[in-house]
C-alpha cells in the first residue's frame, strides 16, 4: 500500500486488515480468568436518552444505563463507519468495512452499479464469512445472540398472502414460526452456539401488521434463560434491541399487547422484566414526564436490569464486561455527517478501567470485533481485521495510537477524517444523471406503493427530487428522510470541513482557495483507503 500524505503521521493506527495475514486458529488460553462478555446494542436512540451526555443529562430515569456510565467508562469519541443499522451492525460482528461484504445481493447492487459499492441495508453477513462470534468459539467462548438481525444473510423468507391478514391464522403462525426457525439457523451458522428469540427485521418488516410491535420483554427472557445455563466457559452474549427505533408509539411499543411477539401469540404474559403498567407509575413517581421517550428508555432499562440481576445471582457480573452500543447516531441518520458517524458508547466492568470514566481518543465500532478478541485472550492483529482494538486505551498503555483515520462510507458517500478535518465526497454512477423523468417517475411509483401496502409513511412523490447520499432514488429513503437535504452543502460532491471550528458542518471549505492543498491532501488519503476496497468509487 502506498504511504499516507504527509498530513498522515507515522503513529496513526491504519486499519490492520490493509496488512492482513492469513488467518490461523487460535490455542484456548490456559485457565477460566477469562471475562463473560456482553455486547448490548440498542436501536435508533438518540444523544437525548443517554444522561450522560449533555443533551440527555437528567432527562431519562435509566438506573442501569447509569451505572454502566458511571462505573465504566464512555468512549465519548465513538464513531460509525456506516450509520444505518445493516451494515453498522456488519462492523461491529465482522471488524470489517461493509464495503467488503461478499453476499449475493450486495454484488448484485456493485454490479447495477457500474462496479461502485452501494453500502446499505445490503451487507449482509454470510456462513462462509468470519465473524466476531466465530473467532470467539475458537477461543472456547459459548456464544449466544436475542433479539434483533437485519444483519446476518438469511433470504428466503416466506410472505404472508394479506399483510392485514391475522396472527392467529393457523397459515399465518406457521410462515412466522419458520421464519424465525430460518432465522436462528441462520444465526448459528454465523457463529452463534445459541439462538433466542429473534426479530428477523424491524417489526413493520416481519410480514403482519398485527404482529408489527415490539416486545423488549421477549428479546430479554432468551436472554436471561441463556445466563443461567450452567457452564464452564466463559461466554459471549449479543443482545440486540429494537427499541427505541419505530414503531415507538405507546400503543406498538411498551404499551402493546404484551403477548405479541414475531412468531404469534404467548399464552401469557412474561415477567422477567418489571410489568409495563407500572412504567408509567415509576417514571412519575421519580418526577419525569410520561412520554414514548421516557418509557420506551426506561422499557430498555428494565433489560438492562435483569441482565445484571441475573449476573448477580448467577455469580457472574464480577468477571463480565459490558459493551453498551447505539447502533448509530440519530441526528443525521444516513449520512456522514458528525451528526451521523458520531457515536458515543460505553464499556463497563466491576472496578472500571485505568483510562477512567471518560475516554477522549477517536474510535471507530469496526473496533469492537478485535477488542473483545484481545479481551477473550486472543490476539486481534492476526486477524483480517479493519479495526484495531481500542483495549490499549482502556489499561492507558503508554504506546497506545495517538493518532487515527477514522473512514466512514455509505450509500454514494465516502469521508474520511484525519486530527479535526473531515473530507465527505459525493459520487453517484453516470446513470442515474441520464435517467428520464419517465423512468424517475416509474422507479418513485413501484417504490411507494410497497410502502403503501405497509402503512409505511412516503417520503414524496415529486419524481424530480434530488437524489439523497443513501438512496439513488428521488427524495431518497425513509430511513435518512429527515437528513437529506439539511446541510448547506448537502448536494455539493465534494465537501471539507475543519471540525473544531465548524463542529456542525455548516461551511464548506472545498471552493474555498485557501484550503485547496488541504482538500488534495485529504482527498488523497481517502482515494488510497478507497483504493484497498473491493469496488471502484471515482474521486
Amino acid at each position: 500500500m502506498k504511504l499516507l500524505s504527509k498530513l498522515v503521521l507515522s503513529a496513526i493506527a491504519l486499519p490492520t486488515a490493509l496488512f492482513a495475514v492469513a488467518n490461523k486458529n487460535q490455542d484456548v488460553p490456559a485457565g477460566d480468568s477469562r471475562p463473560n462478555i456482553i455486547f448490548f446494542i440498542a436501536d435508533d436512540m438518540l444523544p437525548m436518552h443517554f444522561n450522560c451526555l449533555p443533551e440527555g443529562k437528567g432527562k431519562n430515569y435509566t438506573p442501569n444505563l447509569d451505572r454502566l456510565a458511571n462505573e465504566g467508562i464512555v468512549l465519548k469519541e465513538q464513531h460509525v463507519v456506516s450509520p444505518v443499522c445493516t451494515p453498522s451492525r456488519y462492523n461491529c460482528l465482522t471488524g470489517k468495512y461493509a464495503s467488503r461484504a461478499t453476499n449475493p445481493f450486495f454484488k448484485q447492487v456493485t454490479a447495477a452499479n457500474d462496479n461502485q459499492t452501494v453500502v446499505e441495508f445490503n451487507t449482509h453477513i454470510t456462513k462462509q464469512d468470519q465473524s466476531l462470534p466465530k473467532y470467539l468459539q475458537k477461543l472456547g467462548y459459548t456464544t449466544s445472540m436475542s433479539g434483533k438481525n437485519h444483519v446476518v444473510h438469511a433470504h428466503g423468507l416466506k410472505r404472508p398472502k394479506d399483510f392485514d391478514g391475522s396472527a392467529k391464522d393457523p397459515k399465518n403462525v406457521a410462515i412466522l414460526k419458520a421464519n424465525h426457525d430460518h432465522v436462528q439457523q441462520a444465526m448459528r451458522e454465523a457463529g452463534f452456539d445459541h439462538v433466542g428469540n429473534v426479530y428477523h427485521n424491524n417489526p413493520d418488516f416481519l410480514g403482519l401488521h398485527e404482529v408489527a410491535v415490539q416486545n423488549m420483554d421477549w428479546i430479554t427472557q432468551s436472554s436471561v434463560d441463556f445466563l443461567k445455563q450452567k457452564r464452564d466457559n466463559p461466554f459471549f452474549l449479543y443482545l440486540a434491541t429494537t427499541i427505541p427505533h419505530a414503531p415507538e408509539t405507546a400503543k406498538r411499543s411498551w404499551n402493546a399487547n404484551p403477548l405479541i411477539t414475531p412468531i404469534g401469540y404467548l399464552d401469557k404474559p412474561l415477567t422477567v422484566q418489571p410489568a409495563r403498567s407500572t412504567i408509567p407509575k415509576r417514571l412519575k413517581e421519580k418526577g419525569f414526564p410520561v412520554n414514548k421517550d421516557t418509557c420506551n428508555m426506561l422499557w430498555l432499562d428494565d433489560s438492562l436490569g435483569a441482565l445484571f440481576k441475573t449476573l448477580e445471582e448467577q455469580g457472574k457480573l464480577d468477571n463480565t464486561i459490558i459493551f453498551f452500543f447505539n447502533d448509530h447516531g440519530q441526528n443525521s441518520k444516513g449520512t456522514l455527517y458528525q451528526g451521523g458517524v458520531h457515536n458515543p458508547s460505553i464499556v463497563w466492568k466491576k472496578g472500571g478501567f485505568k483510562a477512567g470514566h471518560k475516554l477522549d481518543a477517536l474510535v471507530s465500532n469496526v473496533d469492537f470485533a478485535p477488542t473483545i478478541v484481545d479481551m477473550a485472550g486472543g490476539k486481534s492483529t492476526d486477524k483480517a481485521f479493519d479495526g484495531i482494538s481500542f483495549l490499549p486505551y482502556l489499561n492507558k498503555e503508554k504506546d497506545a495510537p495517538q493518532e487515527r483515520v477514522l473512514y466512514h462510507e455509505l450509500g454514494y458517500a465516502r469521508a474520511v477524517r484525519v486530527g479535526n478535518w473531515k473530507y465527505l465526497a459525493v459520487r453517484y454512477p453516470a446513470k442515474y444523471d441520464k435517467m428520464t423523468l419517465e423512468e424517475r417517475t416509474k422507479a418513485l411509483e413501484e417504490w411507494n406503493a410497497e410502502r403503501h401496502r405497509k402503512h409505511i409513511e412516503i417520503v414524496t412523490e415529486d419524481p424530480k427530487a434530488p437524489f439523497s447520499h443513501l438512496t439513488a432514488l428521488p427524495g431518497g429513503g425513509h430511513a435518512e428522510s429527515r437528513s437529506t437535504g439539511s446541510y448547506p452543502a448537502y448536494y455539493d460532491q465534494d465537501q471539507l470541513y475543519n471540525l473544531e471550528l465548524d463542529p456542525q458542518e455548516q461551511k464548506n471549505l472545498a471552493q474555498n482557495p485557501e484550503y485547496q492543498a488541504k482538500l488534495k491532501e485529504m482527498q488523497k488519503v481517502l482515494k488510497e483507503l478507497t483504493t484497498e476496497l473491493p469496488g471502484d468509487f471515482n474521486l
